[in-house]
């Protein structure tokens, strides 16, 4: 089995889901499913993403790049400058380091409760 394979059974565990559950909630074959877990198969970037998202962890998890399986906010905490204005709001400037995380955690929070909300456009 690859990294991939192992990690994609090990969230789909975490969120209590069985295959069956999973091709549900992700919306592919059943089969394609399990070749993935059984690493008969490696997807493209866009489906490890679309897995992430639905099996609310990170890609790095998915992939074996780390083994914390959260999704974290960490654009909220590295040095990337968020405006206001990437918030829809008309201030003007930088937010505030010390705003980063509420903001990130407000996020977060709503995502949880609204996962089909994270491919939304």
């Amino acid at each position: 089995m690859s990294v991939f394979s192992e990690r994609l059974t090990e969230a789909r565990k975490m969120m209590g889901w069985t295959r069956k559950r999973a091709v549900s909630e992700i919306g592919i074959p059943y089969q394609t499913y399990s070749n993935y877990e059984q690493g008969k198969r490696e997807p493209d970037i866009n489906t490890i993403t679309m897995f992430a998202n639905k099996l609310n962890t990170t890609t790095d998890f998915l992939t074996g790049m780390t083994n914390d399986p959260s999704p974290k906010n960490h654009s909220a905490s590295n040095d990337t400058a968020l405006t206001w204005a990437d918030l829809g709001m008309p201030y003007g400037g930088k937010i505030p380091d010390e705003l980063k995380q509420t903001y990130a955690d407000l996020a977060e929070s709503y995502f949880k409760r609204h996962p089909e909300m994270l491919n939304n456009k």
